[in-house]
Protein backbone atom coordinates (compact mmCIF):
# COMPACT_ATOMS: atom_id res chain seq x y z
CA UNK A 1 0.00 0.00 0.00
CA UNK A 2 2.77 2.71 0.79
CA UNK A 3 4.41 1.42 -2.31
CA UNK A 4 1.38 2.35 -4.69
CA UNK A 5 1.31 6.01 -2.44
CA UNK A 6 4.64 6.52 -3.35
CA UNK A 7 4.33 5.85 -7.02
CA UNK A 8 0.81 7.76 -7.17
CA UNK A 9 2.85 10.86 -5.25
CA UNK A 10 5.80 10.92 -7.62
CA UNK A 11 2.91 10.52 -10.37
CA UNK A 12 1.25 13.51 -9.22
CA UNK A 13 3.87 15.64 -8.47
CA UNK A 14 5.33 15.37 -12.13
CA UNK A 15 1.87 16.07 -13.51
CA UNK A 16 1.35 18.88 -11.72
CA UNK A 17 4.95 20.47 -13.06
CA UNK A 18 4.59 19.32 -16.33
CA UNK A 19 0.98 20.74 -16.71
CA UNK A 20 1.30 23.92 -15.15
CA UNK A 21 4.43 24.42 -17.39
CA UNK A 22 2.22 23.50 -20.54
CA UNK A 23 -0.38 25.53 -19.70
CA UNK A 24 1.63 28.46 -18.73
CA UNK A 25 3.37 28.43 -22.65
CA UNK A 26 -0.60 27.44 -24.20
CA UNK A 27 0.53 24.23 -24.90
CA UNK A 28 -2.44 21.85 -25.12
CA UNK A 29 -2.64 19.90 -21.42
CA UNK A 30 -2.75 16.53 -23.64
CA UNK A 31 0.98 16.62 -24.81
CA UNK A 32 1.71 17.11 -21.43
CA UNK A 33 0.24 13.88 -20.53
CA UNK A 34 1.58 12.27 -22.72
CA UNK A 35 5.52 13.76 -21.84
CA UNK A 36 4.31 12.58 -18.07
CA UNK A 37 4.07 9.13 -19.39
CA UNK A 38 6.97 9.21 -21.44
CA UNK A 39 9.30 10.09 -18.34
CA UNK A 40 7.74 8.06 -15.76
CA UNK A 41 7.57 5.00 -18.47
CA UNK A 42 9.86 2.00 -18.66
CA UNK A 43 11.63 2.55 -21.73
CA UNK A 44 13.27 5.94 -20.15
CA UNK A 45 16.10 6.44 -17.91
CA UNK A 46 14.92 7.45 -14.55
CA UNK A 47 11.90 6.53 -12.39
CA UNK A 48 9.05 4.37 -13.21
CA UNK A 49 5.58 4.57 -12.27
CA UNK A 50 4.06 1.00 -11.64
CA UNK A 51 0.50 0.61 -10.22
CA UNK A 52 -1.21 -2.50 -11.62
CA UNK A 53 -4.95 -0.73 -11.23
CA UNK A 54 -3.32 2.01 -13.20
CA UNK A 55 -4.39 0.59 -16.38
CA UNK A 56 -7.81 -0.20 -15.86
CA UNK A 57 -8.75 3.05 -14.08
CA UNK A 58 -7.20 5.12 -16.77
CA UNK A 59 -9.18 3.44 -19.45
CA UNK A 60 -12.52 4.95 -17.87
CA UNK A 61 -10.93 8.42 -18.91
CA UNK A 62 -12.23 7.21 -22.69
CA UNK A 63 -15.68 6.23 -20.53
CA UNK A 64 -16.37 9.26 -19.53
CA UNK A 65 -14.70 11.03 -22.48
CA UNK A 66 -17.66 9.58 -24.69
CA UNK A 67 -20.72 9.66 -22.02
CA UNK A 68 -19.72 14.07 -22.12
CA UNK A 69 -20.06 13.64 -26.19
CA UNK A 70 -23.18 12.04 -25.61
CA UNK A 71 -24.34 14.41 -23.55
CA UNK A 72 -23.88 17.19 -26.08
CA UNK A 73 -25.68 15.22 -28.93
CA UNK A 74 -28.44 13.20 -27.84
CA UNK A 75 -30.73 11.79 -31.30
CA UNK A 76 -32.99 14.90 -31.77
CA UNK A 77 -29.86 17.48 -32.43
CA UNK A 78 -28.05 14.54 -34.53
CA UNK A 79 -31.11 14.47 -36.50
CA UNK A 80 -31.19 18.27 -36.94
CA UNK A 81 -27.50 18.78 -38.37
CA UNK A 82 -27.67 15.42 -40.18
CA UNK A 83 -27.32 17.32 -43.76
CA UNK A 84 -24.89 20.05 -42.14
CA UNK A 85 -21.72 19.88 -40.01
CA UNK A 86 -22.73 15.98 -39.42
CA UNK A 87 -22.30 15.33 -43.06
CA UNK A 88 -19.41 16.92 -43.61
CA UNK A 89 -17.72 15.53 -40.13
CA UNK A 90 -18.64 11.83 -40.86
CA UNK A 91 -17.88 12.37 -44.70
CA UNK A 92 -13.95 13.65 -43.74
CA UNK A 93 -13.83 10.64 -41.37
CA UNK A 94 -15.35 8.19 -43.90
CA UNK A 95 -12.67 9.98 -46.84
CA UNK A 96 -9.81 9.76 -44.57
CA UNK A 97 -9.93 6.45 -43.07
CA UNK A 98 -10.36 5.21 -46.67
CA UNK A 99 -8.13 7.27 -48.47
CA UNK A 100 -5.07 6.09 -45.68
CA UNK A 101 -5.90 2.69 -45.72
CA UNK A 102 -5.77 1.89 -49.59
CA UNK A 103 -2.32 3.51 -49.12
CA UNK A 104 -1.30 1.37 -46.40
CA UNK A 105 -2.42 -1.79 -47.45
CA UNK A 106 -1.12 -1.12 -51.33
CA UNK A 107 2.23 -0.19 -49.36
CA UNK A 108 1.89 -3.69 -47.89
CA UNK A 109 0.08 -3.76 -44.66
CA UNK A 110 -2.59 -6.16 -43.62
CA UNK A 111 -5.93 -4.96 -44.29
CA UNK A 112 -7.25 -5.34 -40.53
CA UNK A 113 -3.87 -3.43 -39.95
CA UNK A 114 -4.44 -0.67 -42.20
CA UNK A 115 -8.26 0.23 -41.42
CA UNK A 116 -6.94 0.84 -37.87
CA UNK A 117 -4.44 3.23 -39.25
CA UNK A 118 -6.77 4.68 -41.28
CA UNK A 119 -9.47 5.22 -38.57
CA UNK A 120 -6.71 6.66 -36.23
CA UNK A 121 -4.99 9.04 -38.30
CA UNK A 122 -8.67 10.47 -39.66
CA UNK A 123 -9.62 11.83 -35.98
CA UNK A 124 -8.29 15.77 -35.13
CA UNK A 125 -7.44 17.41 -31.98
CA UNK A 126 -10.32 18.79 -30.53
CA UNK A 127 -8.78 20.00 -27.48
CA UNK A 128 -6.05 21.70 -29.70
CA UNK A 129 -8.12 23.50 -32.21
CA UNK A 130 -10.75 25.14 -29.68
CA UNK A 131 -7.61 26.05 -27.31
CA UNK A 132 -5.65 28.12 -30.30
CA UNK A 133 -8.72 29.19 -31.42
CA UNK A 134 -9.43 30.63 -28.59
CA UNK A 135 -6.42 32.13 -27.55
CA UNK A 136 -6.07 34.04 -31.05
CA UNK A 137 -9.41 34.93 -31.07
CA UNK A 138 -11.15 33.05 -34.01
CA UNK A 139 -13.53 30.90 -32.05
CA UNK A 140 -16.32 32.98 -33.45
CA UNK A 141 -14.69 33.35 -36.79
CA UNK A 142 -16.83 31.09 -39.98
CA UNK A 143 -13.47 28.93 -40.01
CA UNK A 144 -13.59 28.41 -36.69
CA UNK A 145 -16.92 27.43 -35.45
CA UNK A 146 -17.24 25.51 -38.64
CA UNK A 147 -14.15 23.67 -38.07
CA UNK A 148 -14.39 23.02 -34.05
CA UNK A 149 -18.01 21.58 -35.00
CA UNK A 150 -16.60 19.12 -37.26
CA UNK A 151 -13.89 18.13 -35.34
CA UNK A 152 -16.10 17.50 -32.28
CA UNK A 153 -18.32 15.42 -34.52
CA UNK A 154 -15.60 13.63 -35.74
CA UNK A 155 -15.32 12.25 -31.81
CA UNK A 156 -19.50 10.66 -32.93
CA UNK A 157 -18.89 9.24 -36.15
CA UNK A 158 -15.70 7.43 -34.46
CA UNK A 159 -17.82 5.61 -32.08
CA UNK A 160 -18.47 2.72 -34.69
CA UNK A 161 -14.95 2.16 -34.51
CA UNK A 162 -15.19 1.41 -31.07
CA UNK A 163 -17.55 -1.62 -32.25
CA UNK A 164 -15.16 -3.08 -35.16
CA UNK A 165 -11.49 -2.50 -33.94
CA UNK A 166 -11.99 -5.41 -31.28
CA UNK A 167 -13.35 -7.73 -33.89
CA UNK A 168 -10.92 -7.13 -36.30
CA UNK A 169 -8.28 -9.02 -33.55
CA UNK A 170 -10.32 -12.16 -33.22
CA UNK A 171 -11.16 -12.85 -36.69
CA UNK A 172 -9.04 -14.54 -39.19
CA UNK A 173 -10.97 -15.63 -42.22
CA UNK A 174 -12.91 -13.38 -44.49
CA UNK A 175 -16.61 -15.45 -43.62
CA UNK A 176 -15.04 -15.38 -40.06
CA UNK A 177 -14.75 -11.49 -40.10
CA UNK A 178 -18.27 -10.91 -41.51
CA UNK A 179 -19.87 -12.73 -39.17
CA UNK A 180 -18.14 -11.42 -36.30
CA UNK A 181 -19.14 -7.68 -37.86
CA UNK A 182 -22.21 -8.75 -38.01
CA UNK A 183 -22.49 -10.36 -34.26
CA UNK A 184 -21.38 -7.18 -32.95
CA UNK A 185 -23.12 -4.83 -34.69
CA UNK A 186 -26.25 -7.10 -33.75
CA UNK A 187 -25.07 -7.08 -30.02
CA UNK A 188 -24.43 -2.96 -30.94
CA UNK A 189 -28.19 -2.25 -31.85
CA UNK A 190 -29.37 -4.81 -28.79
CA UNK A 191 -27.14 -2.63 -26.31
CA UNK A 192 -28.63 0.76 -28.22
CA UNK A 193 -32.43 -0.85 -27.54
CA UNK A 194 -31.69 -1.74 -23.77
CA UNK A 195 -30.35 1.68 -22.77
CA UNK A 196 -32.32 3.75 -25.34
CA UNK A 197 -35.61 2.19 -23.85
CA UNK A 198 -34.24 2.11 -20.05
CA UNK A 199 -33.41 5.63 -20.46
CA UNK A 200 -36.56 6.96 -21.27
CA UNK A 201 -38.48 4.86 -18.58
CA UNK A 202 -35.70 5.39 -16.20
CA UNK A 203 -33.79 7.90 -15.97
CA UNK A 204 -35.88 10.91 -15.91
CA UNK A 205 -37.94 9.32 -12.85
CA UNK A 206 -34.22 8.58 -11.17
CA UNK A 207 -32.92 11.93 -11.81
CA UNK A 208 -36.35 13.76 -10.69
CA UNK A 209 -35.98 11.83 -7.49
CA UNK A 210 -32.76 12.28 -6.97
CA UNK A 211 -32.70 16.19 -7.68
CA UNK A 212 -35.48 16.41 -4.63
CA UNK A 213 -32.80 15.48 -2.43
CA UNK A 214 -30.73 18.80 -3.15
CA UNK A 215 -27.46 17.02 -2.77
CA UNK A 216 -24.52 17.43 -5.10
CA UNK A 217 -23.33 14.27 -3.08
CA UNK A 218 -26.35 12.18 -4.35
CA UNK A 219 -26.50 13.77 -7.37
CA UNK A 220 -22.69 12.49 -8.16
CA UNK A 221 -23.13 9.25 -7.62
CA UNK A 222 -26.31 8.63 -9.18
CA UNK A 223 -24.38 9.85 -12.90
CA UNK A 224 -21.40 7.47 -11.96
CA UNK A 225 -23.78 4.75 -11.30
CA UNK A 226 -25.86 5.64 -14.47
CA UNK A 227 -22.83 5.74 -16.79
CA UNK A 228 -21.10 3.21 -15.02
CA UNK A 229 -23.81 0.29 -15.29
CA UNK A 230 -24.33 1.57 -19.03
CA UNK A 231 -20.64 0.93 -19.35
CA UNK A 232 -20.79 -2.85 -17.62
CA UNK A 233 -24.46 -3.69 -20.09
CA UNK A 234 -21.86 -3.10 -23.11
CA UNK A 235 -19.03 -4.89 -21.97
CA UNK A 236 -21.24 -7.82 -20.85
CA UNK A 237 -22.31 -8.10 -24.17
CA UNK A 238 -18.73 -7.97 -26.02
CA UNK A 239 -18.33 -4.52 -26.86
CA UNK A 240 -16.56 -1.42 -25.52
CA UNK A 241 -17.37 0.42 -22.23
CA UNK A 242 -17.20 3.75 -23.71
CA UNK A 243 -20.11 2.38 -26.22
CA UNK A 244 -22.69 2.13 -23.58
CA UNK A 245 -21.21 5.18 -21.72
CA UNK A 246 -21.71 6.87 -24.85
CA UNK A 247 -25.53 5.92 -25.79
CA UNK A 248 -26.36 6.56 -22.10
CA UNK A 249 -25.42 10.39 -22.09
CA UNK A 250 -27.63 10.69 -25.62
CA UNK A 251 -30.40 9.51 -23.31
CA UNK A 252 -29.82 12.20 -20.55
CA UNK A 253 -28.64 14.90 -23.66
CA UNK A 254 -32.97 14.95 -24.24
CA UNK A 255 -33.80 15.51 -20.64
CA UNK A 256 -34.00 18.69 -18.45
CA UNK A 257 -30.57 17.78 -16.62
CA UNK A 258 -28.20 17.37 -19.28
CA UNK A 259 -26.02 20.33 -18.30
CA UNK A 260 -26.08 19.98 -14.27
CA UNK A 261 -24.91 16.30 -15.04
CA UNK A 262 -22.06 17.29 -17.19
CA UNK A 263 -20.85 19.71 -14.77
CA UNK A 264 -20.72 16.91 -12.39
CA UNK A 265 -19.18 14.70 -14.83
CA UNK A 266 -16.63 16.88 -16.11
CA UNK A 267 -14.04 16.91 -13.45
CA UNK A 268 -13.95 13.16 -13.35
CA UNK A 269 -13.36 13.07 -16.88
CA UNK A 270 -10.93 15.30 -16.88
CA UNK A 271 -8.50 13.95 -14.39
CA UNK A 272 -9.02 10.02 -15.64
CA UNK A 273 -8.83 11.34 -19.81
CA UNK A 274 -4.96 12.97 -18.28
CA UNK A 275 -4.43 9.58 -16.63
CA UNK A 276 -5.27 7.52 -19.96
CA UNK A 277 -2.57 9.84 -21.64
CA UNK A 278 -0.02 9.08 -19.14
CA UNK A 279 -1.16 5.30 -19.59
CA UNK A 280 -0.62 6.30 -23.81
CA UNK A 281 2.80 8.35 -22.98
CA UNK A 282 4.08 5.10 -21.05
CA UNK A 283 3.75 3.27 -24.22
CA UNK A 284 6.10 5.44 -26.35
CA UNK A 285 9.52 4.17 -26.65
CA UNK A 286 12.05 6.89 -27.18
CA UNK A 287 14.77 3.85 -28.08
CA UNK A 288 13.21 2.32 -30.96
CA UNK A 289 12.81 6.18 -32.58
CA UNK A 290 15.91 6.24 -34.38
CA UNK A 291 15.26 2.90 -36.62
CA UNK A 292 11.59 4.44 -37.02
CA UNK A 293 11.60 8.13 -37.18
CA UNK A 294 11.18 8.41 -40.78
CA UNK A 295 8.48 6.29 -41.08
CA UNK A 296 6.54 8.47 -38.18
CA UNK A 297 7.22 12.02 -39.89
CA UNK A 298 6.14 10.13 -43.54
CA UNK A 299 2.81 9.22 -41.66
CA UNK A 300 2.61 12.42 -39.85
CA UNK A 301 2.77 14.05 -43.35
CA UNK A 302 0.13 11.70 -44.23
CA UNK A 303 -2.08 12.68 -41.43
CA UNK A 304 -1.46 16.70 -42.13
CA UNK A 305 -2.02 16.01 -46.21
CA UNK A 306 -4.72 13.83 -46.19
CA UNK A 307 -7.12 15.87 -44.26
CA UNK A 308 -5.94 19.23 -45.56
CA UNK A 309 -6.74 18.41 -49.14
CA UNK A 310 -10.18 15.89 -48.16
CA UNK A 311 -11.42 18.86 -45.90
CA UNK A 312 -10.81 21.49 -48.21
CA UNK A 313 -12.37 20.11 -50.83
CA UNK A 314 -15.35 18.60 -49.09
CA UNK A 315 -16.05 22.35 -47.60
CA UNK A 316 -15.34 24.05 -50.92
CA UNK A 317 -17.98 21.78 -52.41
CA UNK A 318 -20.42 22.53 -49.91
CA UNK A 319 -20.77 26.30 -51.68
CA UNK A 320 -18.14 27.82 -48.61
CA UNK A 321 -15.59 30.32 -50.85
CA UNK A 322 -12.24 29.03 -51.28
CA UNK A 323 -10.22 30.75 -48.04
CA UNK A 324 -12.42 29.33 -45.94
CA UNK A 325 -12.45 25.88 -46.54
CA UNK A 326 -8.12 25.95 -46.58
CA UNK A 327 -8.69 27.26 -42.95
CA UNK A 328 -10.88 24.55 -42.07
CA UNK A 329 -8.89 22.40 -43.58
CA UNK A 330 -5.39 23.56 -41.78
CA UNK A 331 -7.31 23.08 -38.55
CA UNK A 332 -8.82 19.32 -39.02
CA UNK A 333 -5.16 18.48 -40.57
CA UNK A 334 -4.69 17.99 -36.74
CA UNK A 335 -3.72 14.36 -35.32
CA UNK A 336 -6.43 13.86 -32.38
CA UNK A 337 -6.57 12.30 -29.33
CA UNK A 338 -9.63 10.06 -30.10
CA UNK A 339 -7.18 8.45 -32.00
CA UNK A 340 -5.05 7.60 -29.38
CA UNK A 341 -7.52 5.69 -27.66
CA UNK A 342 -8.23 3.78 -30.61
CA UNK A 343 -5.04 2.99 -30.78
CA UNK A 344 -4.77 1.81 -27.75
CA UNK A 345 -8.23 -0.60 -28.27
CA UNK A 346 -6.10 -1.74 -31.62
CA UNK A 347 -3.34 -3.05 -29.23
CA UNK A 348 -5.33 -4.15 -26.84
CA UNK A 349 -7.25 -6.75 -29.41
CA UNK A 350 -3.47 -7.46 -31.04
CA UNK A 351 -4.75 -5.85 -34.47
CA UNK A 352 -1.73 -4.26 -34.77
CA UNK A 353 1.85 -5.23 -33.60
CA UNK A 354 3.87 -2.93 -31.28
CA UNK A 355 6.41 -1.99 -33.53
CA UNK A 356 3.47 -0.52 -35.92
CA UNK A 357 2.04 0.81 -32.74
CA UNK A 358 5.10 2.78 -32.23
CA UNK A 359 4.81 4.02 -35.79
CA UNK A 360 1.32 5.42 -35.75
CA UNK A 361 1.50 6.69 -31.80
CA UNK A 362 5.08 8.84 -33.18
CA UNK A 363 2.75 9.83 -36.12
CA UNK A 364 -0.07 11.62 -34.37
CA UNK A 365 2.05 12.98 -31.97
CA UNK A 366 4.77 15.10 -34.59
CA UNK A 367 1.47 15.78 -36.31
CA UNK A 368 -0.33 17.37 -33.38
CA UNK A 369 2.99 19.20 -32.87
CA UNK A 370 2.93 20.45 -36.43
CA UNK A 371 -0.73 20.64 -36.91
CA UNK A 372 -0.39 23.32 -34.05
CA UNK A 373 1.78 25.95 -35.70
CA UNK A 374 -0.91 25.10 -39.09
CA UNK A 375 -3.53 26.47 -36.93
CA UNK A 376 -1.40 29.23 -35.52
CA UNK A 377 -0.75 30.67 -39.11
CA UNK A 378 -3.99 29.47 -40.55
CA UNK A 379 -4.48 33.03 -42.32
CA UNK A 380 -1.22 32.91 -43.81
CA UNK A 381 -1.23 29.57 -44.95
CA UNK A 382 -4.55 30.29 -46.63
CA UNK A 383 -4.11 33.35 -48.03
CA UNK A 384 -0.63 31.35 -50.08
CA UNK A 385 -2.67 28.15 -51.24
CA UNK A 386 -6.15 29.63 -52.20
CA UNK A 387 -5.98 33.26 -52.45
CA UNK A 388 -7.32 36.36 -49.54
CA UNK A 389 -11.27 36.69 -50.76
CA UNK A 390 -13.19 38.31 -47.80
CA UNK A 391 -15.35 36.24 -46.24
CA UNK A 392 -19.27 36.82 -45.59
CA UNK A 393 -21.12 35.33 -42.78
CA UNK A 394 -22.98 34.20 -45.68
CA UNK A 395 -20.87 31.56 -46.25
CA UNK A 396 -21.46 29.01 -43.20
CA UNK A 397 -24.16 26.85 -42.81
CA UNK A 398 -27.20 27.43 -41.99
CA UNK A 399 -27.27 25.38 -38.85
CA UNK A 400 -24.11 27.68 -37.92
CA UNK A 401 -24.85 31.16 -39.37
CA UNK A 402 -28.03 31.89 -36.78
CA UNK A 403 -26.43 32.25 -33.49
CA UNK A 404 -28.60 34.14 -31.56
CA UNK A 405 -27.88 36.57 -28.78
CA UNK A 406 -28.90 34.09 -25.66
CA UNK A 407 -30.07 35.37 -22.43
CA UNK A 408 -29.66 33.07 -19.28
CA UNK A 409 -31.82 33.62 -16.33
CA UNK A 410 -30.48 32.51 -13.12
CA UNK A 411 -33.55 31.13 -11.50
CA UNK A 412 -37.06 30.90 -12.44
CA UNK A 413 -39.28 31.56 -9.42
CA UNK A 414 -41.44 34.80 -9.66
CA UNK A 415 -39.27 36.86 -10.90
CA UNK A 416 -37.14 34.83 -13.32
CA UNK A 417 -40.61 34.04 -14.96
CA UNK A 418 -41.90 37.53 -15.09
CA UNK A 419 -38.40 38.57 -16.61
CA UNK A 420 -38.76 35.21 -18.61
CA UNK A 421 -42.06 36.31 -20.07
CA UNK A 422 -41.18 39.66 -20.90
CA UNK A 423 -38.20 38.00 -22.94
CA UNK A 424 -40.22 35.63 -24.81
CA UNK A 425 -43.00 38.38 -26.14
CA UNK A 426 -39.84 40.07 -27.14
CA UNK A 427 -38.30 37.45 -29.37
CA UNK A 428 -34.93 37.08 -27.78
CA UNK A 429 -33.92 33.81 -27.19
CA UNK A 430 -33.21 32.58 -23.17
CA UNK A 431 -32.48 29.90 -21.21
CA UNK A 432 -33.58 29.12 -17.47
CA UNK A 433 -31.80 27.10 -15.00
CA UNK A 434 -33.25 26.22 -11.31
CA UNK A 435 -32.45 23.89 -8.69
CA UNK A 436 -36.49 23.50 -7.95
CA UNK A 437 -37.95 20.64 -9.97
CA UNK A 438 -41.26 21.91 -9.65
CA UNK A 439 -39.77 25.14 -11.18
CA UNK A 440 -38.59 23.55 -13.72
CA UNK A 441 -41.38 21.33 -14.39
CA UNK A 442 -43.73 24.66 -14.59
CA UNK A 443 -41.26 26.50 -16.62
CA UNK A 444 -41.30 23.13 -19.51
CA UNK A 445 -44.84 23.34 -19.13
CA UNK A 446 -44.79 26.97 -20.13
CA UNK A 447 -42.93 26.45 -23.50
CA UNK A 448 -39.96 27.77 -21.96
CA UNK A 449 -36.20 26.42 -21.93
CA UNK A 450 -36.09 25.54 -18.26
CA UNK A 451 -33.45 23.21 -17.07
CA UNK A 452 -31.90 21.93 -14.11
CA UNK A 453 -28.91 23.75 -12.82
CA UNK A 454 -26.71 25.38 -10.06
CA UNK A 455 -26.26 28.34 -11.96
CA UNK A 456 -23.49 29.26 -9.20
CA UNK A 457 -21.69 26.16 -9.99
CA UNK A 458 -18.38 27.10 -12.28
CA UNK A 459 -18.54 23.65 -13.81
CA UNK A 460 -22.40 24.31 -15.01
CA UNK A 461 -20.86 27.67 -16.51
CA UNK A 462 -18.63 25.44 -18.54
CA UNK A 463 -21.32 23.15 -19.81
CA UNK A 464 -23.74 25.50 -20.75
CA UNK A 465 -20.90 27.73 -23.01
CA UNK A 466 -21.74 30.97 -20.36
CA UNK A 467 -19.50 32.68 -22.43
CA UNK A 468 -21.63 33.32 -25.60
CA UNK A 469 -24.45 35.18 -23.68
CA UNK A 470 -25.42 38.34 -24.59
CA UNK A 471 -26.49 38.84 -20.92
CA UNK A 472 -26.93 37.26 -17.39
CA UNK A 473 -29.86 37.77 -15.26
CA UNK A 474 -29.80 36.67 -11.67
CA UNK A 475 -33.05 36.39 -10.45
CA UNK A 476 -32.21 33.54 -7.33
CA UNK A 477 -33.36 35.10 -4.01
CA UNK A 478 -30.63 33.57 -1.96
CA UNK A 479 -27.87 36.08 -1.96
CA UNK A 480 -24.75 33.46 -1.19
CA UNK A 481 -25.52 31.96 -4.58
CA UNK A 482 -25.97 35.30 -6.70
CA UNK A 483 -22.64 36.54 -5.22
CA UNK A 484 -21.15 33.06 -6.39
CA UNK A 485 -22.76 33.32 -9.82
CA UNK A 486 -21.56 36.55 -10.41
CA UNK A 487 -17.81 35.84 -9.25
CA UNK A 488 -17.77 32.59 -10.72
CA UNK A 489 -19.06 34.17 -14.41
CA UNK A 490 -17.31 37.07 -14.48
CA UNK A 491 -14.02 34.76 -14.42
CA UNK A 492 -15.70 32.35 -16.83
CA UNK A 493 -16.97 34.92 -19.12
CA UNK A 494 -15.87 38.09 -18.14
CA UNK A 495 -17.38 40.05 -21.26
CA UNK A 496 -20.98 39.54 -20.60
CA UNK A 497 -22.87 42.03 -18.76
CA UNK A 498 -24.87 40.73 -15.14
CA UNK A 499 -28.12 42.15 -13.87
CA UNK A 500 -28.89 40.82 -10.51
CA UNK A 501 -31.49 41.32 -8.02
CA UNK A 502 -30.87 42.27 -4.29
CA UNK A 503 -32.63 42.62 -1.37
CA UNK A 504 -31.24 45.45 0.01
CA UNK A 505 -28.43 47.82 -0.50
CA UNK A 506 -26.25 45.84 1.22
CA UNK A 507 -26.69 42.94 -1.63
CA UNK A 508 -26.60 45.52 -3.95
CA UNK A 509 -23.16 46.90 -3.06
CA UNK A 510 -21.41 43.70 -2.65
CA UNK A 511 -22.98 42.49 -6.04
CA UNK A 512 -21.57 45.38 -7.91
CA UNK A 513 -18.37 44.94 -6.09
CA UNK A 514 -18.30 41.40 -7.33
CA UNK A 515 -18.82 42.60 -11.03
CA UNK A 516 -22.97 43.05 -11.93
CA UNK A 517 -23.18 45.79 -14.23
CA UNK A 518 -26.80 46.25 -12.30
CA UNK A 519 -27.87 45.11 -8.93
CA UNK A 520 -31.57 46.74 -8.10
CA UNK A 521 -32.42 46.52 -4.34
CA UNK A 522 -35.61 45.71 -4.20
CA UNK A 523 -36.60 47.33 -0.79
CA UNK A 524 -35.92 50.72 -2.04
CA UNK A 525 -37.03 49.95 -5.58
CA UNK A 526 -40.44 49.20 -3.56
CA UNK A 527 -40.22 52.49 -1.65
CA UNK A 528 -39.23 54.03 -4.76
CA UNK A 529 -42.29 53.00 -6.79
CA UNK A 530 -44.83 53.46 -3.59
CA UNK A 531 -43.59 57.17 -3.67
CA UNK A 532 -43.92 57.46 -7.48
CA UNK A 533 -47.54 55.88 -7.17
CA UNK A 534 -48.13 58.85 -4.15
CA UNK A 535 -47.05 61.39 -6.24
CA UNK A 536 -48.81 60.44 -9.41
CA UNK A 537 -51.85 59.99 -7.27
CA UNK A 538 -50.90 64.03 -5.97
CA UNK A 539 -50.98 65.62 -9.52
CA UNK A 540 -47.49 65.69 -10.33
CA UNK A 541 -46.65 65.14 -14.08
CA UNK A 542 -45.26 61.93 -14.99
CA UNK A 543 -41.62 63.15 -16.66
CA UNK A 544 -41.12 64.96 -13.19
CA UNK A 545 -42.01 61.85 -11.43
CA UNK A 546 -39.26 59.85 -13.68
CA UNK A 547 -36.75 62.04 -13.39
CA UNK A 548 -37.05 62.23 -9.75
CA UNK A 549 -36.62 58.17 -9.22
CA UNK A 550 -33.44 58.50 -12.35
CA UNK A 551 -32.07 60.49 -10.38
CA UNK A 552 -31.87 58.92 -7.01
CA UNK A 553 -30.48 55.36 -8.60
CA UNK A 554 -28.02 57.91 -10.62
CA UNK A 555 -26.60 58.82 -7.53
CA UNK A 556 -26.63 55.34 -6.02
CA UNK A 557 -29.74 55.96 -3.72
CA UNK A 558 -27.92 58.49 -1.30
CA UNK A 559 -31.20 60.76 -1.28
CA UNK A 560 -32.62 57.57 0.49
CA UNK A 561 -30.23 57.08 2.91
CA UNK A 562 -29.54 60.45 3.53
CA UNK A 563 -33.24 60.54 5.03
CA UNK A 564 -32.83 57.47 6.50
CA UNK A 565 -29.47 58.42 8.56
CA UNK A 566 -31.72 61.50 9.57
CA UNK A 567 -34.12 59.48 11.76
CA UNK A 568 -32.00 56.04 12.50
CA UNK A 569 -31.89 56.71 16.54
CA UNK A 570 -35.26 55.39 16.04
CA UNK A 571 -35.13 52.77 13.38
CA UNK A 572 -32.08 50.10 11.99
CA UNK A 573 -30.07 51.23 9.28
CA UNK A 574 -31.23 51.53 5.90
CA UNK A 575 -29.80 48.41 4.33
CA UNK A 576 -30.55 45.64 6.73
CA UNK A 577 -33.14 47.53 8.60
CA UNK A 578 -35.12 47.26 4.84
CA UNK A 579 -34.82 43.91 4.88
CA UNK A 580 -35.23 42.31 7.82
CA UNK A 581 -39.16 44.42 7.83
CA UNK A 582 -39.50 43.19 5.01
Amino acid sequence: MMENLAQILMLLSVAVTVVVAFQHFHIPTSIGYLLVGLILGPHTIGPTFNVPEFKTLAEFGVVFLLFTIGLNYSLPQLHALRHQVLGLGTAQVMLVTIVVTLVLWLAGLPASAAFVIGAVFAQSSSTIISSQLTEQGEQSSPHGRLGLAMSVFQDVTAVPFLVVIPVLGTAVGNLELAGALGWAVGKAVLAFALVFFAGRWLLRPLFQLVTRRRSAEVLTLAVLLVALLAAWTTSTLGLSLAFGAFLVGMMLGETEFRYQVESTIRPFRDVLLGLFFVGIGTLIDPGVLPDIWHWAVLGAVLILASKLLLVTAMVRMSGIVTQTAWRVGLLLAVGGEFGFALLAIALQADVIDVRLGQIALASVFFSMVAGSFLIRFNQAIAACLGGARHVEPTDLPAALDTVEPRVLIGGYGRVGHTIAVMLEDSGIAFMALDTDMKRVAQGQADGHQVVYGDISDPELLVAIQAERAALLVLSVDDFAVALQAVTHMRSAAPHVPIIARARDLESSSRLLAAGAAHAYPETIEASLRLGAFALKVLRVPGNDIDLLMQAVRDRDYEPVLEEDDTGKEGSEPSGKGQSSSE
